[in-house]
C-alpha cells in the first residue's frame, strides 16, 4: 500500500509540472497538441505549393487564398471567389487544426488531408487547373524538381507527391496555448469569470453532443436544424451529396470552434456575421434553448477563449519559372 501511495504521488508531482490539473482531466475537450514532428524539407516544399498561385489556371489563386493564413484560415468571405470570379457554393471551412478533423469538407467527401489538397486544383469554380497540367508546370521549373528529387527520391513528380507535401505542411497548422487550452492544463486564472460560466453553460445546454475533442468539433456529421429548420437560399445539401443517402440531407461536418472569433461568417452558407447571432440561432435550432443575452455574452467569451497561438508563418520565396514554365491563359473558356 506505501509503495501504491508513492507511485500516485509521482504521478500527481508529474500532472503537475507538465500543468495538467486533476480537475480538468474529465473534460470533454482536450487542448490541442503541439504539432508532430515532420520532414523539414517535406514542410518547406509543401508551404511552397500552398502559396504558390502558379497551380490554378489563372495564375492567380492559391490554397493561401481561400484558407488565408492571416485570417484564422479561412477568408472570411460567405463564400470564396474562384476562377473568374466565380462565387463559390459554400463557405470555406478553416485550414488551422483541420488535421484533427475525421474528413475534410463540409460533406466529408475527402478522408484527409491529402485527398482534401488535390481537389481545389481541379475544381472548375476554385483553381480550375488539372493535375496533369499542374504536374507539367512544376516539372520545367528546375528548382521544384530538384526539391521534389531530394523529398521524395523519386525522378517524376505526380500528383501524390504534391497533395502530400501540402498535407505536411498543413498538419503543422496548429494553434495551441488558447485561454481554454491553458485552463485544462491547470492554470485557473486563465478563463475569466463570464468565459467559465460559459463553458459550464455549453456543456449543461448540450453543445458538447457535437463540439467536443480537441478540436471542438469535426469528428461528426449532423444535421442543421434539429428543432427548427434552417432557411437558407444556399444550394449546399450536404452528406447526401456523397452517401446517396436522404437522410443525409442537410446534415455537414461539424465545424471546430477553434479560432472561431476570427472564421466569420459563421455557417456552412456563411450567412451570419456575428458570434452573438450565430450562438442565438444554434441555441434555437438545434437544442430548443432561447439564451438570455446574459447567457449569450457568457458562451461568446467562452467561445473567444478558443482562439489560439497562430502559427508563425515566414512568406517562401517561390522557385522562378523557367522559360518552359507553361504560361496559364488567365480566363480563358
Amino acid at each position: 500500500m506505501a509503495r501504491f501511495k508513492a507511485h500516485t504521488l509521482v504521478i500527481a508531482l508529474a500532472l503537475a509540472c507538465t500543468g495538467i490539473a486533476y480537475g480538468q482531466s474529465n473534460e470533454p475537450v482536450e487542448p490541442i497538441p503541439y504539432p508532430e514532428a515532420g520532414d523539414p524539407a517535406k514542410i518547406e516544399l509543401g508551404k511552397k505549393l500552398f502559396f504558390d498561385p502558379r497551380l490554378s489556371k489563372s495564375g492567380f489563386i492559391s490554397c493561401n487564398s481561400c484558407h488565408n493564413l492571416s485570417t484564422g484560415g479561412s477568408d472570411n468571405l460567405a463564400t470564396s471567389i474562384g476562377d473568374r470570379w466565380q462565387q463559390g457554393p459554400i463557405n470555406s471551412p478553416t485550414v488551422l487544426n483541420s488535421s484533427l478533423n475525421m474528413a475534410q469538407f463540409w460533406d466529408g467527401r475527402a478522408g484527409d488531408l491529402r485527398e482534401q489538397a488535390g481537389g481545389p486544383i481541379a475544381n472548375p469554380m476554385e483553381m480550375a487547373f488539372t493535375h496533369e497540367l499542374a504536374i507539367e508546370l512544376l516539372a520545367s521549373i528546375p528548382q521544384y524538381v530538384d526539391e521534389f528529387q531530394r523529398v521524395y527520391d523519386k525522378p517524376e513528380i505526380t500528383i501524390d507527391e504534391v497533395t502530400d507535401a501540402i498535407a505536411a505542411f498543413e498538419e503543422v497548422l496548429v494553434t495551441p496555448d488558447a485561454p481554454f487550452d491553458l485552463w485544462l492544463k491547470g492554470d485557473e486564472t486563465a478563463l475569466s469569470d463570464q468565459a467559465l460560466a460559459g463553458y459550464q453553460l455549453f456543456k449543461t445546454s448540450g453543445c458538447v453532443a457535437c463540439h467536443n475533442g480537441p478540436n471542438l468539433g469535426g469528428r461528426s456529421f449532423q444535421k442543421m436544424g434539429l428543432i427548427e429548420p434552417y432557411q437558407t437560399s444556399n444550394p449546399a445539401e450536404g452528406r447526401v451529396a456523397v452517401t446517396g443517402i436522404d437522410a443525409d440531407r442537410f446534415s455537414f461536418k461539424v465545424p471546430t470552434l477553434r479560432n472561431v472569433e476570427l472564421t466569420y461568417p459563421y455557417f456552412h452558407d456563411g450567412a451570419v456575421d456575428t458570434l452573438a447571432e450565430a450562438v442565438d440561432i444554434m441555441g434555437r435550432l438545434q437544442l430548443g434553448r432561447h439564451y438570455s443575452d446574459e447567457e449569450n455574452a457568457q458562451i461568446v467569451a467562452f467561445l473567444k477563449s478558443l482562439t489560439g497561438k497562430q502559427p508563425e508563418i515566414v512568406l517562401p520565396i517561390l522557385p522562378p519559372s523557367s522559360d518552359a514554365t507553361p504560361r496559364p491563359t488567365p480566363f480563358e473558356d
